[in-house]
């Protein structure tokens, strides 16, 4: 028997190897009341309470930045302080944090852990059992908001961020134009666009030559060869190569657009698509074509444009053999097969196939002619109308006839004009059988007949 102070060091040890049992026998007796989860221990369950009420109790006293928790607090000041006490045996290296060094040291070693099912391979057992749940569909982490489970638990805190509003932290940030960053991987990475530096790329892909600055991204550019997709979608089993392009794809699922317009306030589920919609705002048209000097403000559209100069149209009509250089323009038309009209005018309750012809339309009842040509101030109801009209200013000529090589400044004046060649006359007179080829002659002669003075 122990006296005194020893004594009580000894229930002090016998405390905590209770608490040890308690966690190796999976035994709770601390239990949420707002989510139900149980815990081993009191401070557990204290440290998760804050994730319900927001308390950050831990404050930094160089930034003021708040933290729920002690580690992160301390985590943090590295940023300011500089420390980096995880040292790379290989290289001398050091950073900030152990998982960063984790990180880096697979640049160093082989991948012994082997996955059965893909191939890919992993320098930790810990990350090869964390991907095999792609496979098996094991999702340990739930929400305790929503209920979503989730296979990883850096997935938890991403989607935790929808709920609590939080943006993701970036301690890293780039002296030049401030962009942050959570990796200081990152940060050097992007550093080179300010400096010009290219970066060692040892690993090169068989199949291309492209090169690569890591062992990892070779392995999942290989993918673009491959075909390999071990990403999968749980709502629409959708495969995708990489897993930061499944996260984004199920913001089309979820609804969730993190990237708002700061100038007319509508969101997107993608940086990229914002940067786009910019354009629509600073009239920025970076991608030119080289036939017409049309210019446009995504490359897929210039893409689609340069069909009505090459005549490439891939979209076929099951009905009638006719073809389109877009998928729209052939959704368009099948209405003219089915005689569907799904856009009703509100004013006179006109029907029609097209709700660019039914807006326009709309412009009869309002009077509202937005377009105006610069030159003569003429305005116009549709753009169309106002682009055929400038080629009156400009003499510009785009349709040519394959027979005179007479050029006509619109596609209608065109086929009318063939019509000069081929003897085609749709247009007969009632009264006297008189043919026309032209409808505008056609309506002048009908007046002969009616009295009305021929201008």
């Amino acid at each position: 028997m122990l006296e005194g102070g020893e004594d009580l060091h000894v229930v002090t040890l016998n405390g905590t190897l209770q608490t040890h049992i308690n966690t190796q026998a999976g035994k709770t007796h601390h239990k949420c009341d707002v989510c139900a989860k149980e815990y081993s221990q009191s401070s557990h369950l204290k440290r998760h309470m804050r994730t319900h009420t927001g308390e950050k109790p831990y404050k930094c006293d160089v930034c003021v930045k708040e933290f729920s928790q002690g580690y992160d607090l301390k985590r943090h000041m590295r940023t300011h302080t500089g420390e980096k006490p995880y040292k790379c045996d290989v290289c001398a290296i050091v950073f900030p944090r152990s998982a960063v060094l984790k990180e880096h040291m697979t640049t160093h070693t082989d991948e012994p852990h082997k996955c059965d099912l893909c191939g890919k391979g992993f320098s930790e057992l810990g990350r090869l059992q964390i991907h095999m749940r792609i496979h098996t569909g094991d999702k340990p982490h739930v929400c305790e908001v929503c209920g979503k489970v989730l296979s990883q638990r850096s997935g938890l805190r991403s989607h935790m961020r929808m709920h609590t509003g939080e943006k993701p932290h970036k301690p890293h940030v780039c002296e030049v134009c401030g962009k942050g960053f959570s990796r200081l991987s990152g940060l050097r990475s992007h550093m080179r666009m300010h400096t010009g530096e290219k970066p060692d790329k040892p690993h090169e892909c068989d199949v291309c030559g492209k090169r690569f600055s890591h062992l990892r991204y070779l392995q999942i550019h290989t993918r673009t060869h491959t075909g390999v997709k071990p990403h999968a979608c749980d709502v629409c089993s959708k495969g995708f190569s990489h897993q930061c392009n499944l996260k984004i794809h199920m913001r089309t699922h979820t609804g969730y657009k993190p990237h708002e317009c700061d100038l007319c306030g509508k969101r997107f589920n993608q940086l990229g698509s914002l940067k786009i919609h910019m354009r629509t705002h600073t009239g920025y048209k970076p991608h030119d074509c080289d036939v017409c000097g049309k210019r446009f403000i995504q490359r897929s559209s210039l893409q689609i444009h340069m069909r009505i100069h090459t005549g490439y149209k891939p979209h076929e009509c099951d009905l009638c053999d006719q073809r389109f250089n877009q998928h729209s323009h052939l959704q368009s038309h099948m209405r003219t097969h089915t005689g569907e009209k799904p856009f009703h005018c509100g004013v006179c309750g006109k029907q029609f196939s097209q709700l660019s012809i039914l807006l326009n339309h709309m412009r009869i009842h309002t009077g509202d002619t937005p377009y105006n040509c610069g030159v003569c101030d003429q305005q116009f109801s549709q753009h169309s109308s106002l682009e055929i009209h400038m080629r009156k200013h400009t003499g510009v000529k785009l349709h040519v006839c394959d027979v005179c090589g007479k050029g006509l400044s619109h596609h209608r004046n065109l086929q009318i004009h063939m019509r000069t060649h081929t003897g085609y006359k749709p247009h007969v007179c009632d009264v006297c059988g008189k043919g026309f080829s032209d409808p505008g002659n056609f309506i002048k002669h009908k007046k002969i007949h009616t009295g009305m003075q021929v201008k």
